[in-house]
Parts: structure tokens; sequence; C-alpha cells
């Protein structure tokens, strides 16, 4: 039997929007069922891999560069990841991830993915406001994915 739930959030504190991932998931902390499991990643593909194995649902949140308006908020399927570049923020992100989950059998049986478009990301920049507008959203759909 597949095992609870997982919320990964994915980013870097010190990279400004690239947090936004990470700041979805502490916004999660005691407001979803105890049964969720909610992991914080810097988005190393065996990290996510290790998160998500046996889950019968993977929720992954990461801020992306897409050239959209900062703040949109994607979701949906993730990128397949024969797709071409990703289009996470980091030098390698959740296709990564997804292709070393397939090579090795170990895939959530259901991953959903939330990209969080970025504006800026860099070093000690704060979260923009359009962003951390879209943290909220994100958070709130997250907890509906759920229901």
């Amino acid at each position: 039997m597949p095992a609870d739930p997982v919320v990964i959030g994915i980013g870097g504190d010190a990279r400004g929007d690239d947090a936004a991932g990470l700041e979805v998931v502490r916004l999660l902390r005691g407001r979803l069922p105890p049964s969720v499991v909610l992991t914080e990643s810097c988005g190393d593909p065996m990290h996510l891999v290790t998160a998500w194995n046996g889950a019968r649902l993977a929720i992954v949140i990461d801020a992306v560069r897409s050239g959209v308006e900062p703040g949109t908020v994607h979701r949906g399927l993730p990128p397949h990841p024969g797709a071409g570049r990703h289009r996470s923020s980091h030098a390698l992100g959740l296709t990564d991830a997804i292709a070393l989950g397939q090579a090795l059998g170990r895939l959530p049986h259901e991953l959903v993915f939330f990209g969080v478009e970025g504006g800026d990301f860099a070093l000690d920049a704060p979260v923009t406001p359009p962003v951390r507008a879209a943290i909220q959203e994100t958070a709130e759909a997250v907890r509906q994915a759920l229901r």
C-alpha cells in the first residue's frame, strides 16, 4: 500500500524568490493532517527521489523562470524528463529527479507540480511582494489538492 502524501518545497533561502517552495511548506506546517509529510529540499535529485519514494501522492513546489509575470502560479504535471531544459531555478531540478526516479523505479504513484514564477533570484535578496502573494495562493491550492 502506498505511503501517506508528501509535500516537498524546493528552494534556497539566500536567493530571493528562490525560497518560494520552502516558504509554502513552512506556511503549511500545522495546517495539514499529521499524516501529510512536509519536507524542505535544496533540489538535489536524490533527496527528492528519497522523499517521495513510495508515496501515493507527492506535491512538489519550486520557483521557476519561464518569462511570465513574477507571482504567476503554474500547476499541473511536472515537465517530462525528455522535454528539454527544465524551468527550475536550480542547475539540477525536478526533471532530473524524475528521470532518476524512473531509472531507479522510485516514483510516487501521482506527482503534482506547483511552480511559482520568480523575478529576483539575487543573493541575499528578499522574497518579492508578487511571489509572497503567490506563496499564500499556492499554500491554499496545496491544501485543496490534499482534500
